[in-house]
Formats: structure tokens, C-alpha cells, sequence
């Protein structure tokens, strides 16, 4: 942990989490990048029971206002020792909100690996077919020089920073930094046109990939349960 940084868990209020690309590079280069993150962020949301406010993915960071976890996982600290006993692996502990940004993280760098061994692959099969002498052994070592190239170091920071979110007013002026955060960049003239923010939920109750908790969505989980009918929304095309 950074020096002077202090994280304050299982407080039961909301948290502003910021983590950076490794150097602050912009890692997030395409837009099948920036898909992918926002499928994980849905993922760790099902798994750690979170409940996610707001968030946007820029090019080289992300911002995060969201919970702490609801749900429970397992510890693995005694594993060795209960393997020899024969003991059940691990016992179950409410999970902290580290363990899910924890999981966040490794989870899409290990998937954005496998997406840029993809592309690598495609650029290798190309080259090869612009050079049809290539013999299958020479074709196989620019494969893996690719691969080696777009896989090689670390997409992240290892570390995060996390602000308790302390009351209403708080919370929303950090949410309307982050949905702000594309315009201020001069990466859109407005925030509903950055695709990877939870703004157009807000401003045009759109469905996305990630379920945001708001008062709307509040209301139609609790019309869902007194066997109301789902209202229409605007679904991204």
C-alpha cells in the first residue's frame, strides 16, 4: 500500500476507487479494449454482490463509485495445512472490497492477454500470406514474436486508490466528476456520447452491460416483486 494511504472497510458507506494502466499508458486503445473491461466490471458485480452507482473507463485510468461487497468468499491462507488434515479447504468470511478489485483487475488482464494473443495471431497469419516463401517454422516464430510483443508486461498498476464516500452530497459530487471526466478530457463534446460511463443510465435510463443501482432501478425491483410490469427502456443499439 502506497505510503500515507489508508483504506477504511466494511464502513458500510460507498467508495470512489481509482486505478491507472501501468505508467498511466493509454492501454485502453480500442474499442473491443473497453468492451471487455466493462463485461468484467458486470462479472465482479454478480460474484462480490456489489452494488455499482457509477463508473467510467477512460483511456489510460477508471473511476469507480460502488459498495462494499455483500457477498461472501473464501479464505485460502490455511490451505497447505488443511490439505494435510484432510479438512475442508478455506473457510467463508464476508469479502472485502481489495479482494474485489483484486479479482477486477486480474480477471481482465488475463482476458485482454488472450484477446491480444488473438490479435497477435491474426497479425502473424497476415504477414504471412504477404510473404508466401515463409516456411510453417518461420511462420510459427513471428507468431510468438507477436504474441510476445503484445502480451509483455503488466496492463496495470499494482495499486488503487479508494475514498470513503462520508455523505449524499459527496457522492454525488463524485459522480458527476467521473461522468464528466470524458468531457473534460475533450474526448466528447457531452457525456451520453462516451459509450463506457454509466451517465446514459442516468440521463436516459439506458440498460447497458453493467446494472447500476439507482432510485430507478430500485423502483422496478420492487415493482418486479409485487408482480408489477417491467417499464420500457432504452436499450443501446
Amino acid at each position: 500500500m502506497p505510503r500515507g494511504l489508508r483504506r477504511f472497510h466494511e464502513s458500510g458507506q460507498s467508495h470512489f476507487v481509482t486505478f491507472s494502466c501501468y505508467r498511466r499508458r493509454p492501454y485502453f486503445a480500442t474499442a473491443e479494449v473497453f468492451d471487455l473491461f466493462v463485461q468484467c466490471l458486470e462479472d465482479m458485480r454478480l460474484r462480490f454482490d456489489v452494488c455499482v452507482y457509477g463508473y467510467v473507463v477512460m483511456p489510460e485510468h477508471v473511476h469507480l463509485l460502488l459498495s462494499e461487497p455483500a457477498a461472501f468468499a473464501r479464505d485460502w491462507s490455511s490451505q497447505v495445512s488443511a490439505q494435510r488434515t484432510g479438512a475442508n479447504l478455506g473457510h467463508l468470511h464476508l469479502a472485502t472490497l481489495a479482494e474485489a478489485m483484486h479479482y477486477l483487475k486480474l480477471s481482465f488482464a488475463k482476458r485482454v492477454r488472450r484477446l491480444r494473443s488473438a490479435e497477435a495471431q491474426v497479425s502473424a497469419q497476415r504477414a504471412g500470406a504477404n510473404l508466401g516463401h515463409l516456411t510453417s517454422h518461420l511462420t510459427s516464430y513471428l507468431t510468438s514474436q507477436l504474441t510476445s510483443h503484445l502480451t509483455a508486461g503488466s496492463f496495470w498498476e499494482k495499486r488503487y486508490y479508494d475514498r470513503n464516500v462520508r455523505d449524499y452530497h459527496e457522492f454525488t459530487v463524485k459522480l458527476l466528476y467521473l461522468h464528466r471526466n470524458p468531457v473534460k478530457r475533450g474526448l466528447v463534446l457531452a457525456p451520453e456520447e462516451w459509450k463506457w460511463s454509466s451517465f446514459r443510465h442516468y440521463a436516459l435510463r439506458e440498460i447497458g452491460v453493467v446494472e447500476i443501482e439507482s432510485e430507478w432501478t430500485a423502483g422496478d425491483r420492487e415493482r418486479k416483486a409485487c408482480g408489477g410490469n417491467e417499464r420500457v427502456f432504452l436499450r443501446p443499439q
